[in-house]
């Protein structure tokens, strides 16, 4: 019976393979052999045409199931599970529905399931993982460093609850932008007029336009991960991208895409649009303060790819609370929240204030301060 999915192992041994990012090649866990990503390609391309023809077959029954005759119409699928078989022993694997490359929790075979890859579903790019897992766990540790308000329980007792490399799905979009802006600027003089301080405003109507492209500008495509941690871990290396191969997934994780580019337009769109107002008002110098009172930017989306990108995500529990890190599997870059002690809060807070009084104190109480109470 065939199945819709392939578990990739050592033509050699059988043993587990894995991509190294280090060495870029596909390599056995126990015998320590290694293959090109082409032997790869080439050595399960017939299991995985086998496995998508198998996952087309199941979706056409699954359809076929769900249709109501009576209603004439498609029945409710709220069960966003699947289940599928491990080829190499047996077991059952229940995954969610956005599940592209796992590995069975009995034999630990890395599994894939092509059939979440093909066809219009197929990416055009993947970006392979370059940092390895002990990289990402050295990341963390620098992260904890120079906290300050830190708890020293946090990382005295921390410890990693759990660390997966996943490929995430990303769209890139190319677009092309216009736009110009209107802003009321202001620059204020005060001067000593006899007894009186007078505060002299002139006003300017300030005039810009300009144009800008934008080349595969990334939005995630996957509901599960926190957009802000998945911009923050950006940017990525477009020259390292290769063309889209499944023999770069074994020993990760990866989804397929759940937010289509049509909902993922809106969010680069918007990149684009704060890219473009940020850009112009860079032009505007020269005044004490400086409001937009009209705006009109637009933006024409061109070609829109589908990639996977690396991230390491590490989870982390400290007093009955989770803490969610992400690394970029390529540069290292490292995002997560930290705890608070809020005594260190607290007397941080008082420091602060304790300092800024006897300063002001001392400013206030010689000679400079007599010359500014005189000036106000």
């Amino acid at each position: 019976m065939a199945t819709q999915v392939t578990n990739y192992k050592c033509p050699a041994c059988g043993g587990p393979l894995h991509f190294s990012g280090t060495t870029g090649k596909v390599e056995c866990d126990y015998c320590g052999s290694s293959y090109d990503i082409a032997e790869i390609e080439t050595k399960y391309a017939e299991k995985d045409a086998e496995a998508v023809k198998a996952a087309q077959e199941a979706e056409i029954k699954e359809n076929e199931q769900n249709f109501d005759e009576d209603t004439n119409s498609w029945g409710d699928e709220e069960n966003h599970m699947k289940m599928y078989s491990c080829p190499s022993c047996g077991a059952q694997l229940f995954c969610d529905e956005t599940t592209a490359a796992t590995s069975c929790p009995y034999c630990g075979n890395p599994t894939i399931i092509p059939g979440q890859f093909s066809g219009t579903k197929k990416p055009d790019y993947i970006l392979p993982f370059k940092l390895e897992k002990k990289q990402a766990v050295e990341a963390l540790k620098n992260h904890y460093k120079g906290k300050r308000l830190l708890p020293n329980a946090f990382t005295a007792n921390n410890h990693v609850e759990e660390i997966k490399g996943v490929y995430v799905p990303f769209w890139l979009f190319d677009a092309d932008a216009n736009g110009s802006v209107t802003y009321h600027a202001t620059n204020s003089t005060v001067r000593r007029e006899g007894d009186y301080k007078v505060t002299e405003t002139r006003h300017y109507n300030v005039y810009r336009s300009g144009k800008m492209n934008f080349k595969k500008v990334p939005v995630d495509g996957s509901s599960k991960m926190p957009d802000d941690y998945m911009d923050s871990i950006e940017p990525f290396n477009y020259n390292e991208l290769k063309e889209f191969s499944s023999a770069y997934l074994p020993g990760f994780l990866a989804d397929k895409y759940d937010v289509d580019k049509k909902e993922a337009v809106e969010r680069a769109d918007t990149r684009c649009r704060e890219t473009v107002m940020n850009s112009i008002k860079t032009t505007v110098s020269g005044y004490g303060m400086v409001n937009v009172i009209n705006r009109n930017i637009n933006i024409q989306s061109k070609e829109v790819k589908y990639a996977l990108m690396p991230v390491w995500l590490l989870t982390t529990k400290w007093n009955n609370q989770n803490y969610l890190f992400a690394m970029n599997g390529q540069t290292g870059k490292f995002v997560g929240d930290l705890p608070i002690d809020k005594h260190k809060l607290n007397r941080w807070f008082w420091s602060v204030a304790v300092g800024a009084s006897v300063v002001l104190s001392l400013l206030f109480s010689g000679p400079l301060g007599r010359f500014i109470t005189e000036l106000f």
